[in-house]
Formats: structure tokens, sequence, C-alpha cells
């Protein structure tokens, strides 16, 4: 079951790691400028940050691949609930 309320922030430390994991296991690699807006200010639950990715990577979250996307909500995911 996933969060669709408001989570806890993460720190910028864990942004930057959760980055890191998106950009090496799901090739979601976000310019230097928005994932250092992301490790600042992101949203807080993991639908909303998924969008925030992909709006950041350039894609269209109307045509987007659902499948994808919820893998990318998934491992966002994963960081709210560690915290």
């Amino acid at each position: 079951m996933h969060s669709t309320g408001l989570d806890k922030p993460l720190t910028q430390h864990q942004v930057r790691c959760l980055l890191d994991e998106l950009c090496i296991d799901l090739g979601f690699c976000l310019p230097p400028a928005d994932a250092e807006r992301l490790a600042k200010d992101h949203p807080l639950n993991a639908r909303e940050f998924a969008d925030a990715i992909y709006r950041a990577e350039g894609m269209d979250l109307e045509t987007r691949d659902l499948g994808l996307w919820r893998r990318v909500r998934d491992r966002i995911q994963v960081h709210f609930d560690a915290t």
C-alpha cells in the first residue's frame, strides 16, 4: 500500500541518495540544478515527487509509461517509508 498523504520530509542527503538510485537503476538522471532544487525543497509524497522527476526530465506526464512511472514512485516511497 502506498502513502497517499504527506510523508516526513527527507533530508537533502537522503534526496541526493534517492536521485542517485533513480539515475543508476532507472535512468532518471536530473540536471544538477533540478537535483539541487529537489534536495532543498521536494514534494512530500511519492506521487508528486515522481511527477517532479518526470517534469525535470522534460517528460510528458500525459503520455508517460505508467509502469515505469510506478517503478519511480515505488522507489521514492521506499525512501519515505524508511524515515
